[in-house]
């Protein structure tokens, strides 16, 4: 542009003719004139697809064939290559690479309809929509984490509830996704928000839908779960299958708790403490500042309470019954599992009542001949201790701040924390070889013992000092703020 206004500034100020410009500037003659005389106004763009798809027939060919395919089912549409194929028997001279490019920006610039639906003319709008969240409106849905329970990994069922309106949530943490489970937290959830949300969407949990919502019909649920809704009073609303963008605040408030507040996992007394712990970290969580609206989460949360429903007088009780007989040794099937219950064998029918944590099983004549809590509450899963001290041999420093550090033992930790490095490392060699045959709870409980046992060279005071009153420590070991309380 600087040459450009140059030539204008030499024809209109200076007033030489074309000739001088081009003779000054040394350009040519043709662009002297059009610069100095013509108007440099700027145009439009237009764009158009180049190419021999374009500029010739052979686009609107293969145009009409997949328009036709469109009106036939899936399995009866040609493919690429059968395109290609036909258009070759034509002569058609571009490649097969031409062909899909062609058919890929066909198929986007035209909306896709049903199988059974005829083919429309509209384009479809793949534009998300902004979304406006009326206040009481709630999402629910389920998440799995961890936690450590007396030196071991339990799975977690975490219940997340989000209000998209104030962006609030309150998260649950259960042993299980079933219908017991799945009523226990709604109701805890509830009670946490302090009133009922006036409309809660789901996706197809199978403990509350029995079937999805299709594309002409209503999803059906659970009797179960429509008496809960009833008596607390809110509206259902059901995800289309495989949909869950359409519950969006939710999910994302899944992966946020997870990363947020139980990774690396918790060291937990049970899962009524995990719960304390998440309910307090979200409390604190909602003083940070709506990331639209700039206000803090709690301050809209309080402006949503006038919009809830009030809770119930009366608590919803939550359980289930079945009717199950016991094999000729006295057990019953509960949770995959086999249990044996006194004198089960003795009735023809034995009642069973679950509970979300426990269950009780009665005779026909109202006697409870057991209650236990639930197959699930017991599952956990061993930490590997081995590979974890292994790699710990390697760099002997990172025991202090290492994130499996919390699940250790006191007695354990107390022992490996030695400032000494190269103790250290020899103090997990000789851990290594104990859990080779032995829990690392064992081993906890059998310190004493195990510590008299130790080779000859571990208990050189020159090399190995070693001067704990162990009795002294297990007085003051549940106020020590580093190690496992409670194990």
């Amino acid at each position: 542009m600087s040459e450009v206004n140059c030539i204008k500034l030499l024809r209109n100020q200076k007033s030489l003719s074309i000739n001088g410009i081009s003779k000054t500037l040394k350009i040519n003659w043709r662009t002297a004139k059009k610069y100095a005389d013509e108007d440099q106004l700027p145009k439009e763009k237009t764009f158009h697809k180049k190419g021999m798809m374009y500029e010739s027939n052979w686009g609107v060919i293969v145009s009409d064939w997949l328009a036709e395919d469109q009106k036939l089912k899936k399995k009866s549409r040609r493919t690429n290559k059968k395109l290609y194929s036909d258009l070759k028997s034509m002569g058609f001279p571009g490649s097969y690479r031409t062909l899909c490019y062609f058919v890929k920006d066909w198929r986007e610039g035209k909306d896709l309809v049903d199988e059974e639906t005829d083919l429309t003319d509209g384009e479809k709008d793949k534009n998300y929509e902004r979304l406006n969240h009326p206040p009481a409106e709630a999402q629910v849905d389920f998440g799995i984490t961890e936690a450590v329970k007396d030196g071991k990994y339990i799975d977690v069922h975490c219940l997340v509830m989000s209000l998209p309106n104030s962006n609030a949530a309150f998260c649950i943490p259960l042993p299980g996704e079933n219908q017991e489970c799945f009523l226990h937290g709604l109701k805890t959830a509830f009670k946490q928000l302090g009133g009922v949300p006036r409309k809660i969407r789901i996706d197809n949990l199978k403990a509350a839908v029995i079937q999805p919502r299709g594309r002409h019909e209503e999803a059906t649920y659970t009797n179960e779960f429509q008496q809960f809704a009833g008596h607390y009073g809110f509206e259902i609303q059901a995800c289309n299958p495989r949909s869950g963008h359409e519950k969006g605040n939710v999910e994302n408030k899944v992966g946020y708790v997870r990363y947020n507040f139980v990774t690396p996992a918790p060291v937990v007394k049970d899962l009524q403490h995990l719960e304390t712990i998440l309910k307090e970290g979200l409390e604190k969580d909602r003083q940070r500042l709506h990331y639209q609206k700039q206000v803090p989460i709690q301050q809209l949360l309080e402006k949503e309470q006038p919009y809830l429903l009030a809770l119930p007088e009366k608590e919803y009780p939550v359980f289930k019954e079945e009717i199950v007989k016991a094999d000729k040794y006295g057990e019953i099937t509960l949770d995959k599992t086999k249990i044996h219950i006194p004198k089960g064998y003795n009735y023809g029918q034995l009642h069973v009542v679950k509970y979300w944590d426990k269950f009780k099983v009665i005779s026909p004549f109202g006697e409870i001949l057991h209650e236990d809590y639930r197959p699930y509450m017991q599952k956990n899963r061993i930490i590997p201790w081995i590979s974890i001290l292994k790699s710990w041999v390697q760099k002997p420093r990172v025991v202090t701040y290492s994130r499996y550090t919390p699940y250790l033992p006191g007695r354990i930790y107390e022992y490996l924390k030695i400032e000494n490095l190269s103790i250290r490392k020899e103090r997990l060699m000789w851990l290594i070889g104990l859990l080779a045959n032995r829990e690392m709870a064992e081993i906890n409980d059998q310190f004493y013992e195990l510590i008299n046992d130790q080779p000859e060279e571990l208990k050189d005071p020159e090399l190995h000092p070693y001067d704990v009153d162990w009795a002294k420590y297990d007085q003051l070991q549940s106020l020590s703020p580093e190690g496992s309380e409670g194990q």
